[in-house]
């Protein structure tokens, strides 16, 4: 069981690991044994998810979820499979939290005159500065 919250968890029929061979450090460890983990879990079809959160999580346009709606995270940063499994597990987590948090709606404002005054002004300044630079009778 993977807790999210302590009201929101996944069960681990739900996710999908493979392990495959890491690239990187390791010696000739990493020619013999599967380190990495690749971990799969459908967003779409999760029945442990809220549809709210559900359809926060497949809005993100992450290059992690493929177009049938499943995560694929994968893990290959330590030497050991027990510790890829580990920082996989975590990483779908703050995944997932991350899509608890709600967005606050924005809400439209409008500039001050008195901004609009300053910008305004701003820009005639330096426009004057500018201006000056360029004109010049040496007559």
């Amino acid at each position: 069981m993977l807790e999210i919250t302590p009201r929101l968890s996944i069960p681990d029929s739900e996710l999908v690991e493979r392990f495959v061979r890491a690239s990187g450090p390791g010696g000739q460890n990493v020619n013999k044994v599967a380190t990495a983990v690749e971990l799969r879990f459908d967003i779409a079809g999760s029945p442990s998810l809220p549809d709210s959160l559900r359809e926060r999580l497949l809005a993100r346009r992450d290059r992690r979820i493929t177009d049938d709606g499943v995560l694929v995270i994968s893990a290959q940063r330590f030497r050991t499979q027990e510790r890829n499994r580990e920082d996989a597990r975590e990483r779908l987590a703050a995944f997932i939290a991350a899509g608890l948090q709600v967005a606050a709606p924005r809400i439209a404002t409008r500039p001050t005159r008195a901004s609009k005054e300053r910008r305004l002004s701003g820009k005639r300044e330096r426009g004057t500065i500018k201006r000056e630079r360029t004109r010049r009778d040496w007559d």
